[in-house]
């Protein structure tokens, strides 16, 4: 007994000089007295066999892992959006702005004014780690989907700076970065024999190594800055949450700026973008977030990011290579994309063998010609782009010329504005098929059964030049296409003619409105109510609409200026396209105003369909569980929300609770 004491008393002793020494960057002991004492306790786990979960000795990299194995997210890690213009920035702060005064209006309860935390947008690989009832960490994952990722523990317990035990009695998930710092990238390639390539891929392939052994000689870092899910009480601040990690020993950048507006947050992104390149680390922009716990929740998410928070992005490092040749692309618009054709190059990880040009004015305000070297950085850090040339390299350069007929159906091409388009909408193969694709797709006219081949054929052999040609199709010249039997010529029949009844919302989508997006063309139907009023809503009455700014307004504008688009609309109605609004009225219910959680298997009612009912009733849906929760229904395999939900003592409600209290 007196063994394990002096054990436990060894661990807790070693992971505070650990904490010290990698998290503070001080120590009150020496290498030597960390050694002895290190020494000791392997020597008594290895003659007791008793080794806690968090002994620093579990954080030797000495085994090969068979595989990985899936971890469920408790809470869901979401990516940002991004904005790489100040104006960008400027047009998310006037939606915060704009949500806030709206809910104020009727609210008891009032938001406070938009207040914003600035941090670092570390560029490393996401890390999510679960520590237990006793502070113990039981798992490290990858972020993955954002919902399930890669179960990467062993390889998360070689980082020094991660506590394997923390003071807490409450279950909880912390989101984080694994970094590669230059130091340890420099000390690693000195002795690799295949060196690595940047920092980034250095953290990832570390975590994402099976041999930890691998992961341990990397000596990655970590920086944490958001705690996902928490039983217990709730954080009611971002400051708040921050303090707390701090508090709980986990290795956090010095960087947190309180922003009011976006003058301020303009200056922190000139002085961050002038540190970047003198950190140990790489990082990649600036994360923006509401601190407002509560505002958060009432802004929610659109299907892919937070509306509550935003990435700025820096421009991505550069390098040079040649230029080839210029290859010109058409898309659904009718605008010819010039591409550039690049002698391979490796850049951030990848070989990059293209590159966006933008349009004629920039090519020529760049000076960009062909077999110049150029200058070229990933953009958004995904997609290349060609910022300049090497003034030594034009010696035997030549001039971009621009196509004047269309390389994809010979037509003359016209110059408007900045950009080249062909105006061959009725021939040009690759916007009509690409145009018919999006009107086919299912959140779209969802004509099921629809393929870019299928789209492809109709326009080679059936002659198909516009969508409203689709709904004139005729069995017997289906069968004449490539892999097209009875069955599949009459199931596609079907779908068309199914699709001619759909909702207003599915309609406007199909249409293909530059900037308009699925949740945009709910926002529009769900406040316009009819075609004609969107067709002839005016720019002030846009932007009135939730998420629609000023470049999404103008795009609705001029869409509906265009004669052949008002022809083919009047067309598809003409033929029997039916797209419907159906009013939502909202009942008067015990549950108008409330936040509801749904979790588990309902018996009458599918996710979508309790969503809509809620809705209906005037309920407010939230995806998350917290202590501003009203009810939680709570259907058959209920999971991690249902624990929760006991924990904060919340109502907890059956389906058929539900049905009762509806009907009160």
């Amino acid at each position: 007994m007196e063994v394990k004491k002096k054990i436990e008393e060894l661990v807790k002793k070693l992971n505070k000089y650990a904490y010290e020494y990698y998290v503070l960057g001080s120590s009150s002991i020496t290498d030597k007295e960390y050694d002895k004492n290190y020494d000791e306790l392997v020597s008594l786990e290895k003659e007791t066999g008793y080794i806690l979960p968090y002994s620093p000795s579990q954080r030797v990299g000495d085994i090969i892992l068979p595989e990985f194995k899936k971890y469920t997210h408790k809470a869901k890690l979401w990516s940002l959006d991004k904005a790489q213009t100040i104006e960008e920035l400027e047009e998310w702060h006037k939606r915060n702005i704009k949500f806030i005064k709206e809910y104020n209006k009727t609210a008891t309860e009032k938001l406070p004014l938009a207040k914003y935390i600035l941090t670092k947008k570390f560029d490393g690989l996401s890390i999510n780690l679960s520590y237990d009832e006793n502070g113990v960490l039981i798992t490290g994952a990858t972020r993955g989907t954002g919902e399930v990722g890669e179960d990467v523990t062993a390889q998360i317990k070689t980082i020094r700076t991660i506590p394997l035990k923390i003071d807490s009695n409450d279950f909880l998930e912390i989101h984080g970065e694994a970094v590669m710092t230059k130091n340890a990238f420099e000390e690693y390639n000195a002795k690799a024999e295949v060196p690595l390539k940047n920092l980034r891929n250095g953290a990832a392939g570390a975590l994402r190594n099976l041999n930890v052994a691998e992961t341990a000689k990397r000596k990655l870092s970590a920086f944490f800055y958001d705690i996902g899910y928490k039983e217990g009480v709730q954080f009611k601040t971002y400051e708040e949450m921050l303090k707390y990690i701090n508090e709980k020993g986990f290795p956090m950048d010095d960087y947190i700026e309180v922003c009011n507006d976006i003058d301020d947050i303009k200056k922190q992104i000139e002085y961050i973008e002038n540190l970047r390149f003198e950190l140990q680390y790489d990082i990649d922009g600036i994360v923006i977030a509401i601190d407002d716990i509560r505002t958060r929740e009432l802004l929610g998410y659109t299907v892919k990011f937070p509306k509550w928070a935003i990435a700025y992005k820096f421009a991505a490092q550069e390098t040079t290579t040649k230029l080839i040749d210029v290859e010109w692309n058409i898309g659904r618009s009718g605008r010819l994309a010039p591409t550039a054709i690049l002698e391979p190059v490796e850049l951030a990880g990848v070989t990059v063998k293209r590159a966006t040009l933008n349009n004629m004015d920039d090519i020529n305000r760049k000076g960009i010609k062909i077999n110049a070297e150029v200058f070229i950085r990933r953009s958004n850090d995904v997609i290349p782009e060609i910022m300049g040339v090497v003034e030594d390299s034009l010696q035997y350069a030549k001039e971009i010329i621009p196509p004047t007929i269309c390389p994809a159906c010979g037509a003359h091409l016209i110059q408007d504005g900045v950009h080249i388009f062909c105006e061959n909408t009725l021939s040009c193969k690759p916007q009509l098929v690409k145009t018919i694709v999006h009107f086919a797709g299912r959140e779209a006219m969802n004509i099921e059964g629809f393929s870019e081949k299928t789209a492809e054929q109709l326009f080679e052999k059936l002659d198909i030049r516009d969508i409203s040609d689709l709904y004139k199709l005729e069995y017997e010249k289906l069968l004449n296409l490539e892999k097209f039997g009875p069955k599949k010529a009459q199931n596609l029949l079907n779908a068309i003619e199914n699709s001619k009844e759909c909702s207003l919302a599915s309609f406007i989508y199909a249409l293909g409105i530059p900037n308009v997006g699925v949740k945009t063309a709910k926002d529009l139907v769900n406040h316009f109510k009819s075609l004609n009023n969107i067709k002839n809503a005016s720019f002030e009455e846009l932007i009135l609409v939730s998420d629609v700014g000023d470049i999404v307004a103008n795009s609705i504008i001029e869409f509906f200026k265009e004669e052949r688009i008002l022809n083919t609309i009047n067309e598809l109605l003409n033929i029997g396209v039916s797209p419907k609004y159906k009013e939502q009225l909202i009942e008067e219910s015990i549950l108008k105003g409330k936040i509801i959680v749904v979790t588990g298997t309902l018996k009458n009612y599918s996710r979508n369909s309790i969503k809509e009912k809620l809705e209906l009733l005037g309920a407010k849906v939230s995806g998350s569980v917290s202590k501003k929760t009203d009810y939680v229904i709570v259907g058959e395999d209920a999971g991690s929300k249902y624990e929760k939900a006991k924990a904060l003592g919340l109502n907890i409600i059956s389906e058929e609770e539900f049905e009762k209290l509806i009907l009160k």
